[in-house]
Parts: structure tokens; C-alpha cells; sequence
């Protein structure tokens, strides 16, 4: 795996850990175009009460305002958890070259049923031109996802 994912999902990390103090899920992304971070993320849904505002889709309105484009062609994009439907139709739509995941829910965890990044990429008929990475950090990201569903169950 090169270090460089490593390293920008560690970032994206930091963006969850950032959420998840805020009360939000802790989930972070960032966007990267060569070696540079040009957007970071993260979920924003419950400070905002914002239903669109999950750290992909914040990354990536940074992302455009940064460029002064919505065309993300050549970015790739890390996130800590798979990305729901929403998320991963917006980072079709933008163009974003590769996509980088740390963790994913557990079979039957997920509220979208048997969905999966890779099959909205395929029905889209995005495969060829949308790169998909898994397990980068995936215990990292499982844990501090896992750690605010237990913080959260305890407040609630």
C-alpha cells in the first residue's frame, strides 16, 4: 500500500475525531490532487442540521469552491467509512479520479441493505473511470466510527 494513503487517511482520521467531538457521526474525508489536500471533510449533519452535509460531501463542496471548478477529475478523495448512496452519486458526478476507503460496515450493519460502493459504481457504469481503494487503515477507521456509535448509545 503506498504511504501516501496512509498518511491522507490518517488526516481524514483527524476529521473524524473532529466530528465526532462535535457530536456529529464521526466520519472524515479529504481531498488530495497530486500531494496536496485541496478540501478536508467531515460530518457536519447533526451541527448543521444539514441531512447532505456527510464528510464527502463537504470535502467536496471545499473541493470546488478551492479550484473554482466542479470538475474533480485527477483528485482522489479518502474517506474513513464507505460512502452511503448519496455521497458516492456526488463523487460520480464530480469527476473525483479515485476513490480511498478505510472501513465499511460490517455484513448486515448497514442501513442500505446489501449496497456497496462498487455496485452504485457499476450500475452507473462509472467503473472505468472511477478508481476504487479499500482497507486503508481499516481497524483505525472501524474503531473511531464504532467508539461515537458507543458514545452516542450511551447518551441516548
Amino acid at each position: 500500500m503506498p504511504q501516501d494513503h496512509e498518511l491522507f487517511m490518517r488526516m481524514a482520521l483527524d476529521e473524524a475525531a473532529r466530528s465526532g467531538a462535535e457530536g456529529n457521526v464521526a466520519v472524515g474525508s479529504v481531498i488530495v490532487r497530486g500531494n496536496t489536500v485541496i478540501a478536508r471533510g467531515r460530518n457536519l449533519v447533526t451541527s448543521t442540521v444539514d441531512p447532505t452535509a456527510h464528510a464527502e460531501t463537504v470535502a467536496l463542496r471545499e473541493a470546488g469552491a478551492a479550484l473554482g471548478q466542479v470538475d474533480l477529475s485527477g483528485c482522489t478523495l479518502y474517506t474513513t467509512y464507505q460512502p452511503c448512496p448519496m455521497c458516492c452519486g456526488a463523487i460520480i458526478v464530480s469527476g473525483v479520479t479515485m476513490l480511498v476507503m478505510g472501513a465499511r460496515p460490517a455484513p448486515g450493519e448497514s442501513r442500505y441493505g446489501a449496497y456497496r460502493v462498487e455496485s452504485l459504481i457499476e450500475l452507473a457504469r462509472w467503473g472505468d473511470k472511477l478508481q476504487v481503494v479499500t482497507g486503508v487503515l481499516p481497524k483505525e477507521c472501524a474503531d473511531i466510527r464504532r467508539e461515537w456509535d458507543v458514545r452516542n448509545a450511551a447518551r441516548g
